[in-house]
């Protein structure tokens, strides 16, 4: 009996370990289910920008469903870059990337004053400069000290904790918003998910996300509360059209946006770092956060070829993955090739679409609140000294207070207003930036790595013989960062549970 136990539970544990592991060996069929979650964790937040933009410039329903299919498409493309890389283009880190809500107010202006064609010809540069800025991260990398990414990680959570109440409660706007029935299949889905992750044992748990959105999906279907109108006048196959506008190049859109960018980098590099910090227990390193940002940049420039906003990485997805604990490049990229299909595939896009608002809000709201937690967890890695107390505290209340009350910002210029309003995100880096670079560093900070050293000013034997290995280790990372990078992946290391499945490093 403990024998056929046990051999019930090998591949379970085999396989949850697998997952758990970037380079982990899993076959399409046991991942697929895994990059489902990712692509409807994020597929509605993909689409929702471009459509408002389409509004903004007047678009008939016809050439926002074709732009809205080169999102999905540009979507898939990214991650792809971001998983597998292009020469330094690209992270080689469980990054999902997604058309960015950054630029909605910004471009949404720029397309009804100067028209697309505008919109293209800014994405387009404004891509190609965040390509050679993320190419020469390392000059600029050291003034985004840990505390800085630790606080852009918490305010990228805060800021999405109002998206998924929203969700949670209909979608903003929808005409049946917080009524009782949304609230029953937001509560329905997030039970559903919590009752699975805690039921369940071995790797089916982290299949949670998705068991939430089908048991809510079919009692959305009885409820009445699924539009299945977008299931009517479907083609089997559409064609990506690419240039639909003719670029154009205005100096002052291009500005704007350039600017937006950056904004946009610093939320790639906090959302870097909480990829590196949640799947692999350790900070990103050089190569990862100039190969994520420039794989930002590229993949934008790419986006604006198809008439698409900018891509930026997805801190929905993170959250799942500090749920699922599920790094596998082939899972997530399995959720990209989705993406791809359903830009040629309109029936994919269509089922994708149709989930309910409430149901993907009950699924979703306690990922972002993971996302907050792991910003908590890098500020307290980067240490809790008085300087980085000031920092954290001054930086967050300001980003997240400020953008709050929007008419604090109405004396200063347009440009700045577009950047500030409403993000909190680019606020806080700013305040925690500069901060950063004029607070000085306290004497507490300075004299806390002496604390624990030998009062002879010798080092003890084991910190010698640690020294060596954290040299042989950093020789050995250069010579293969890849490797490296798997070795840490948590699966890879010796595990302190039974089941040998955590993305946790043992203590």
């Amino acid at each position: 009996m403990a024998a056929n136990t046990e051999a019930e539970l090998k591949p379970a544990t085999k396989l949850e370990a697998e997952l758990a592991d970037f380079h982990g060996k899993v076959s399409i069929a046991k991942a697929l289910p895994y990059g489902i979650q990712h692509v409807l964790a994020m597929f509605v937040a993909n689409l929702a920008p471009i459509a408002i933009i389409c509004a903004a410039a007047g678009f008939d329903e016809a050439t926002t469903a074709s732009l809205i299919q080169n999102a999905m498409i540009v979507a898939g493309i990214g991650t792809f870059v971001q998983l597998f890389a292009i020469w330094r283009i690209g992270s080689k880190l469980p990054i999902v990337m997604g058309v960015s809500f950054t630029f909605v107010t910004v471009l949404s202006g720029v397309a009804a004053t100067y028209g697309y064609g505008t919109v293209m010809g800014s994405v387009i540069a404004g891509g190609l400069i965040l390509l050679v800025l993320g190419l020469l991260a390392k000059y600029w990398r050291r003034f985004i000290g840990p505390i800085v990414s630790a606080v852009v990680v918490t305010s990228i959570g805060f800021s999405l904790l109002a998206t998924g109440a929203e969700t949670f409660a209909g979608g903003s706007g929808a005409a049946d918003f917080a009524s009782p029935e949304n609230l029953f299949l937001g509560t329905l889905s997030l039970v559903a998910c919590l009752l699975f992750q805690g039921l369940t044992k071995g790797s089916i748990k982290q299949l949670s996300v998705l068991f939430g959105l089908i048991v809510g999906y079919i009692v959305a279907l009885f409820m009445g509360k699924v539009d299945l109108s977008v299931f009517q006048g479907l083609q089997i196959a559409s064609l990506p059209q690419i240039m639909p506008f003719t670029p154009e190049f205005n100096v002052g859109a291009i500005i704007s946006v350039t600017l937006l960018f950056l904004v946009s980098a610093a939320e790639n590099i906090g959302d870097t770092d909480a990829i590196a910090e949640i799947g692999f227990k350790r900070s990103a390193t050089e190569r990862e956060i100039a190969g994520s940002v420039s794989a930002d940049g590229f993949t934008s420039a790419i986006a604006g070829v198809f008439g698409c906003t900018p891509l930026t990485t997805f801190a929905q997805n993170i959250g799942l993955i500090g749920m699922t604990h599920v790094i596998n490049r082939k899972a997530i990229a399995c959720g990209a090739g989705i993406l791809v299909i359903a830009g040629f595939v309109p029936a994919v896009s269509a089922v994708f679409s149709s989930v309910p608002d409430a149901v993907l809000g009950g699924c979703t709201i306690m990922m972002f609140g993971t996302i907050v937690t792991s910003g908590f967890q890098m500020v307290a890695k980067a240490g809790f000294t008085q300087r980085n107390i000031t920092i954290a505290a001054t930086s967050l209340a300001i980003g997240i207070g400020f953008t709050q009350v929007g008419n604090i910002f109405v004396a200063f210029p347009e440009i700045v207003q577009n950047i500030f309003v409403d993000n909190s995100i680019a606020l806080t880096f700013v305040v925690a930036l500069v901060m950063n670079l004029v607070l000085p560093h306290d004497d507490d900070e300075k004299g806390s790595s002496d604390d624990d050293a030998p009062k002879s000013g010798k080092a003890a034997p084991e910190d010698e013989a640690a020294t060596e290995l954290d040299a042989l280790d950093a020789e050995a990372q250069a010579t293969d960062p890849e490797k490296d990078q798997a070795s840490t992946s948590p699966s890879s290391r010796p595990s302190t549970e039974a089941s040998g499945a955590t993305c946790t490093s043992p203590q």
